[in-house]
């Protein structure tokens, strides 16, 4: 029971203090004769004793204070006794220097202090004549210790809180990787598969009484079901090479957005370019589109026509997607995931997204994103991301 409370010692501070105490026997041993033949001779209760200031060392991570208290103790006993002295010091001073290192420099400067004192009142009691020069000289090596060990405890945190950083920065990059993963996922299918949604309605709803019209809504869902398999296996080859293959979303590929959404019985009307654009402006403008456009398809009840707009303000480009049906009630700003995908992508270029019931009727997108956007690494992975259909006018 009592081994478990005081635990096991790792094996490195084991022998550590196994060979600190065979030092300073045979150190001790062997010069006594030479240099102390006065002193009382070492026989095996001295080398007991000598060796007892190291027997606490192997604990001194986990109990520092009190090894070093029972260290110190031990040696300065042995000191007292007659034996002959020797390098015995070594076994409070590191018990010193752990005592700063796990427990910082004021009880490192405290113990430390102690230590300098009860060397004080040995002297007094051994031979006062040596008194000064050597007082001063361990106060010296005992600041010298608390410095070393406060010096190597702040080496260690800041190690620590460096690792830290870099362990919260992988866990925020990998989180920031699986998003972007699931977002681009989702994105090359989402628009293909709400068009195929719809015109299988229409072709399920038509095929008995309208045949040829059935016929043309097959021949849809046949295209953007080819299209978002294309899309779909590009982006899965990209996540295993982890090469960038894959042809980004770019505005230059509106003509197609457009086309889908008339096949699926929507009137399209456009207004004005959106011009020569930043790579990061091009994707999160093709990606808002393709959103809006998605949802004026899936939720708009009622909509025959949808009008893009796209103009230059200044520094700006502003993009409005606007449908004619009946918009269901959206608290503002939105509150669709769908919704809120887009703004990620606007705010990520340091631009803004309005979403809702348009005066008149219908629900309108409007986005404004800057055209001198500063995008680094992280914004140009956010700007790819979510794009969720359901959110929309729900």
């Amino acid at each position: 029971m009592l081994r478990q409370r005081i635990g096991r010692p790792p094996p490195v501070d084991v022998l550590l203090a196994l060979a600190l105490m065979v030092f300073v026997v045979g150190v001790t041993v062997g010069v006594a004769r030479w240099h102390q033949p006065a002193a009382r001779p070492v026989d095996p209760l001295g080398v007991a004793w000598l060796a007892a200031g190291g027997l606490p060392l192997p604990w001194r991570r986990r109990y520092p204070v009190a090894v070093f208290v029972l260290s110190a103790a031990l040696t300065f006993s042995y000191y007292v006794s007659g034996y002959p002295g020797g390098p015995d010091v070594v076994f409070p001073v590191l018990a010193l220097f752990t005592v700063a290192l796990v427990r910082g420099p004021v009880r490192g400067a405290a113990a430390g202090v102690a230590l300098w004192g009860a060397a004080l009142v040995l002297a007094l009691l051994r031979d006062a004549s040596v008194l000064a020069p050597w007082l001063g000289g361990l106060l010296l090596g005992i600041l010298a210790v608390v410095a070393a060990g406060s010096a190597v405890r702040n080496r260690y945190s800041a190690l620590r809180a460096t690792r830290e950083r870099f362990e919260a920065e992988a866990r925020r990059r990998a989180e920031e990787e699986r998003l972007r993963v699931a977002r681009e996922v989702h994105d090359v299918v989402a628009h293909s598969l709400a068009m195929i949604n719809v015109q299988a309605g229409v072709a399920a709803h038509v095929a008995d009484r309208r045949p040829e019209q059935a016929r043309q809504a097959l021949l849809a869902i046949k295209e953007a079901s080819r299209t978002a398999l294309a899309d779909l296996r590009a982006t899965l080859g990209v996540l295993r090479s982890g090469e960038d293959r894959a042809p980004a979303p770019s505005l230059n590929r509106m003509a197609e957005l457009l086309d889908q959404v008339r096949a699926a019985g929507l009137r399209v009307e456009v207004a004005g370019e959106p011009g020569d654009l930043p790579a990061p402006v091009d994707v999160a403008g093709y990606r808002i589109l393709q959103e809006s456009l998605t949802n004026a398809v899936r939720h708009a009840r009622g909509a025959t026509t949808v009008t893009v707009r796209w103009s230059r303000a200044g520094d700006d480009l502003e993009l409005a997607v606007r449908d004619d049906g009946q918009a269901a009630a959206v608290a503002p700003g939105g509150t669709g995931s769908g919704l809120r995908g887009m703004r990620e992508r606007a705010e990520a270029l340091g631009g803004r997204l309005s979403a809702g019931p348009a005066p008149g009727g219908g629900f309108e997108v409007r986005a404004v994103l800057p055209l001198g956007a500063d995008t680094g690494p992280r914004d140009a992975a956010e700007i790819t991301g979510d794009a969720d259909v359901s959110g929309g006018n729900a």
